[in-house]
């Protein structure tokens, strides 16, 4: 079931009439029938696999609550990690690292025949995996206490808003609003319609318009011109954010009407003046989580410079390969992780830069480092988007003559522009809702154009890209 579906929209007013209208001692229980049957719209079977996760690690909570031996809290840690990392491995890397092992072995001059499993990836597995390791991980640590009752943890594991793309919640920060969820008011209301609105518009007007052109770029880069492959890139870079931003606040939005709010996973990175700061603006949940879990345990800057920069690569390279089961998103994160070495080398991306005195000077600094940011990251998505190493070299090697640059087009400053009249308003007001603030007869007609304009082209129902995550 998608946001964006005419199904949602039947199944979204039914789940908030029963939050509303039922006796709070039962809220819980239908929110979790209510996330299990949204799961379920995909494929009932996997189900299992969810209920499975809940059922362990809220038994594995509960043991290293009681237990304090370190060594048996540990082996019990490690269960959970075991079966949560076992169950990624067998549904979205067997085929990948069997298939890898067999080229290496071909390579070699060696031809070996290999098992391979016909599964389908379970939607949003990598997310509900993540979250639910991060709880277990947190109780080992005493940095939060085992959930009391099960049913209020399996809530935080399937929490329909986030469950199939995020955010990735930690427990001190949702389970105990799930436990006490506050009272819906008018003004959370208008919160989370705003941000329903705001992650159609970004989904349905910006993302889905762009897909048709970046899938036929992609799909034939070799017999394009140097300027529709900058088009195919520009379009992927503005398709990507607004349709995975666009998720994340209409979770958000959602959450809202029932009185949760989630954490803010999207924070206007095209606007980062360094790679650093991108990281701390893009999929902000799956960076702290990177960070907390995998960067600081591996050593983070404890060690030297040489360790550090290590970290971080290893760090962006896993990252990476959490994002899909093909070398080309190792090679994204892989970049990606050189450019936040190569930024600590040169002291980039520490607190807020110095600029010149003069305003003037001071505000192209600013844009220059902005555009170099923008386009790195750009440059990095095209081994996101390329189905293969060969397709990411042909596309690169065909942008680098810079030829035809007039078809380019007019419409990448379009969008471009249409999505800064979102994020520059938001950024500058430290708010994502900052639009409420104008007076009703401003708000009106531009929100009637909105819907109108989503009503006349959301009848496609794309589904979301993270969704294969």
């Amino acid at each position: 079931m998608l946001f964006n579906s005419l199904a949602f929209l039947v199944f979204l007013p039914i789940v908030l009439l029963g939050v509303v209208l039922l006796p709070t001692r039962w809220r819980n229980g239908f929110l979790l029938a209510a996330s299990y049957f949204f799961y379920g719209c995909w494929d009932w079977r996997f189900l299992a696999l969810l209920c499975g996760t809940t059922l362990i690690d809220f038994w594995v909570g509960k043991l290293l609550g009681e237990i304090t031996d370190p060594a048996r809290r540990k082996r019990i840690l490690m269960l959970s990690l075991g079966a949560n990392l076992g169950v990624l491995a067998a549904f979205k890397y067997f085929n990948f690292f069997i298939a890898s092992a067999a080229n290496l072995f071909h390579t070699l001059g060696l031809d070996v025949s290999v098992p391979t499993l016909s599964i389908i990836l379970p939607v949003g597995i990598s997310f509900y995996t993540f979250q639910s390791m991060s709880y277990t991980i947190d109780v080992y640590r005493g940095v939060t206490q085992p959930a009391e009752r099960f049913w209020d943890f399996a809530l935080y594991v399937a929490y329909f808003p986030q469950l199939v793309a995020g955010p990735i919640s930690r427990k001190a920060d949702l389970l105990p609003q799930l436990v006490n969820p506050a009272k819906v008011t008018a003004e959370r209301v208008n919160i989370g319609l705003m941000l329903i609105l705001l992650g159609l518009v970004k989904k349905v007007l910006i993302a889905d318009m762009l897909a048709p052109e970046v899938d036929k770029i992609f799909s034939a880069p070799e017999s394009m011109s140097s300027g529709m492959l900058l088009r195919g890139a520009y379009y992927f870079t503005f398709q990507i954010y607004c349709d995975f931003s666009g998720y994340s606040d209409m979770a958000r939005g959602v959450s809202e009407l029932f009185g949760v709010r989630l954490c803010i996973n999207f924070n206007q990175p095209y606007l980062s003046q360094s790679i650093t700061e991108f990281w701390r603006r893009w999929h902000i949940s799956l960076s702290f989580w990177l960070r907390d879990y995998l960067y600081i345990p591996l050593g983070g800057n404890r060690h030297g410079q040489g360790a550090t920069y290590r970290n971080l690569l290893l760090t962006m390279l896993i990252g990476g390969l959490w994002h899909g089961a093909n070398w080309t998103f190792v090679a994204w994160g892989g970049l990606h992780g050189t450019y936040l070495a190569v930024e600590r080398m040169l002291g980039i991306g520490k607190g807020e830069p110095a600029v010149p005195a003069n305003i003037v000077w001071a505000w192209a600094s600013r844009l220059v480092r902005t555009v170099i940011t923008f386009h790195l990251a750009a440059l990095a998505w095209i081994f996101f988007r390329a189905p293969n190493f060969d397709i990411a070299f042909h596309y690169i090697a065909g942008i680098v003559p810079l030829t035809h640059l007039m078809q380019v087009g007019p419409m990448v400053f379009v969008v471009g522009l249409a999505i800064l009249l979102i994020d520059i308003p938001q950024n500058k007001a430290d708010d994502h809702v900052v639009f409420l603030r104008a007076p009703w007869w401003a708000q009106s007609p531009v929100y009637a154009a909105l819907c109108l304009g989503i009503l006349l082209y959301g009848g496609r129902e794309i589904p979301f890209i993270y969704f294969q995550f």
